[in-house]
């Protein structure tokens, strides 16, 4: 079974949501081969109603304790351009649509998800250009994310702090 999941973390974003769960856009997620979308939906206002049928289906949560899972399970990942989510998908080495709030005012979130798109490791837009690159984008041509050294970090918090010479 092939899965899109889509996370907007502990915020709200229901633009994304509506995006989405649009016919148009299920018609999308059918035609490239898709047949279960997770939405994860965070306190946002728009709960989309869950459904299944014989060729798809939506299911619609707010919040668990871990999107290990559904992150593991999601053969595509579209999220919010917070640091947290995309982090968490590109360690585990899924591709990532990243989608920006054009709403949020002082807009760290753009400038990290040009960031990610410029060395190759994810695609980013905003909800009113998703379904055209959904159409057109070639998701195997994403690079891996490196992993990371947390012991290379820690030495130097060692060294810094002066437990280490």
């Amino acid at each position: 079974m092939k899965c899109v999941f889509v996370t907007v973390g502990t915020t709200s974003f229901d633009d994304l949501i509506v995006c989405v769960s649009a016919h148009d856009s299920l018609q999308i997620f059918k035609s490239l081969g898709y047949n279960r979308l997770v939405l994860q939906i965070g306190r946002g206002k728009v709960v989309p109603e869950p459904f299944s049928t014989e060729s798809f289906t939506l299911d619609v949560y707010r919040y668990k304790d871990s999107l290990k899972e559904d992150l593991e399970k999601a053969d595509l990942v579209i999220s919010h351009a917070g640091a947290g989510s995309c982090l968490e998908t590109l360690e585990k080495r899924k591709p990532l649509v990243v989608v920006v709030n054009e709403k949020l005012m002082n807009n760290h979130q753009l400038e990290l998800a040009k960031q990610l798109h410029k060395d190759g490791h994810l695609f980013y837009c905003t909800c009113s250009t998703l379904p055209g690159l959904l159409q057109s984008v070639d998701l195997s041509t994403v690079k891996c994310f490196p992993p990371g050294q947390p012991e290379k970090f820690s030495a130097f918090l060692d060294k810094v702090v002066g437990l280490q010479k």
